[in-house]
């Protein structure tokens, strides 16, 4: 995923100093984006200027994703093919989280970087920037970190990233949890919620644009409040957004944990029209020995109980899991568990991991005990058994219609998505035919694929 803060500007004129001139690439998560959102906003609100031209920028800044080794692969191979395109004159900045995580191995990955800014520092982008507007770049690359999150507020940018007709806004960053797989809390720190106060702004913000959808965002939105003092914060915030934005159609829902999708939050999905009927509970396994090595909820009975009450109270209810193959020590008799609870639950979307060890988290302790090859066998024995269930979910609605978030357009065929996908990760509903986009429209689905839908457009 990669966004650059889109602007044009004069032509340069004799005798003018022309603006320093920035360009962003944003990988990773959503959250990420909206950092990069808000790295620029306060470029732009300190003079500099944003380009959609990588040749015509001063500053190159890149929002790295350090999660998992493939999203290192990712940032590390997309700094070095742009440093290979940059001029000696032209700076390359690596920001987020890769380098809040390890700015050393960054540095020795892309040599030829001039600053790193971690994520817990995104604002510091502006002195960055004003030092290479002097022309004063450092000898050595800077290394630019802090101890604790900077919420968008308090750094005086927008917690939110628009696209089209559709926004993510972060209610909370950081993480509280402590999975045994994950470095996020190493990254980012324990979960810090932003006060509703803000998070209602952003929203009445995002209605006056015109946005018809925004995603709530934060590693664990289930999380939300619990540091602000609040019971049931996510359920309660909820309430409030669709009293503040009654003109936003759409509230969606991403990440919550198992076993904090409580009977209140249910209660307020249906009750309130606004809040779409999804839910992305990433699960990570079903196997309760599995799920104690991964530190994870290990009741999975009590997440059959939730899932049968979220089926209950909203019966069109789109569910979205993720899971993870090859934990250490995973054997043939866990994951044959696995298997048959997909089958069991009949998820409507759904995302398989390999496992990957990582340092300074606690599985590291553990080997990395499954082979590789073994590892892709499961992930594809599931991905395989998964595709069959998405695409009987899928024919279930050929027939039916559905309100629809068209997207762009282009060779005669319209993309849009249904309240059943969540931007960048899910499916598409393709209408064939030209249509002005960033409007929810009435379609007919008229035939089902794997992932995708097929329609056309409802007149009357």
């Amino acid at each position: 995923m990669k966004a650059s803060a889109r602007h044009r500007y004069p032509k340069q004129q004799r005798g003018v100093q022309r603006p320093f001139r920035f360009y962003i690439v944003s990988l990773g998560c959503p959250k990420n984006t909206v950092d990069a959102s808000g790295m620029a906003v306060l470029l732009q609100r300190a003079g500099y200027v944003g380009v959609q031209d990588l040749s015509q920028a001063d500053m190159v800044v890149v929002n790295t994703c350090g999660f998992i080794e493939p999203a290192r692969q990712e940032s590390s191979e997309t700094l070095r093919e742009l440093a290979a395109q940059l001029r000696p004159s032209q700076a390359l900045v690596a920001a987020g989280c890769w380098a809040q995580r390890d700015p050393e191995a960054l540095l020795a990955a892309v040599p030829t970087l001039t600053a790193v800014v971690g994520t817990r520092s995104w604002p510091d982008i502006v002195s960055v920037a004003a030092m290479l507007a002097k022309k004063t770049a450092p000898t050595a690359p800077m290394r630019v970190a802090q101890g604790s999150l900077v919420l968008p507020e308090q750094a005086g940018a927008p917690g939110y990233a628009v696209s089209g007709a559709s926004a993510f806004l972060k209610i909370a960053d950081g993480c509280s949890r402590q999975c045994a797989f994950c470095a996020i809390p190493l990254i980012k720190g324990p979960s810090v919620s932003r006060t509703p106060e803000a998070i209602l702004a952003d929203a009445r913000a995002l209605q006056q644009m015109g946005v018809l959808e925004i995603n709530l965002i934060a590693q664990d939105i289930t999380y939300y409040g619990h540091d602000l003092g609040m019971k049931d914060g996510l359920a309660q915030l909820l309430t409030r957004l669709a009293q503040e934005v009654p003109q936003v159609p759409w509230l969606r829902l991403l990440y919550t944990f198992p076993g904090y999708v409580t009977t209140r939050l249910i209660d307020v999905i249906a009750q309130t029209p606004q809040v779409l009927p999804y839910i992305d509970i990433p699960l990570q396994h079903a196997h309760p020995e599995v799920l104690k090595r991964m530190r994870r909820p290990a009741d999975v009975e009590d997440v059959r109980r939730t899932i049968a009450q979220l089926r209950e109270r909203l019966p069109e209810v789109a569910l979205r899991t993720t899971f993870i193959v090859g934990f250490p020590g995973e054997t043939d008799a866990e994951f044959q568990t696995l298997q048959e609870f997909i089958k069991e639950m009949r998820f409507d979307r759904l995302g398989v991991f390999t496992y990957s060890s990582e340092n300074g988290v606690p599985a590291a302790q553990w080997a990395d005990d499954i082979p590789q090859a073994v590892k892709e066998a499961r992930r594809e024995a599931l991905m395989l058994a998964q595709q069959e269930i998405s695409e009987a979910a899928n024919q279930q609605w050929v027939g039916r219609r559905l309100s629809v978030l068209l997207e762009g357009t282009g060779d005669g065929v319209t993309i849009g998505r249904s309240y059943r996908d969540a931007p960048e990760i899910d499916g598409l509903v393709l209408i064939p035919e030209t249509l002005e986009p960033d409007r929810i429209v009435t379609i007919e689905i008229t035939e089902a694929t794997v992932y995708d839908l097929v329609g056309r457009l409802c007149v009357g």
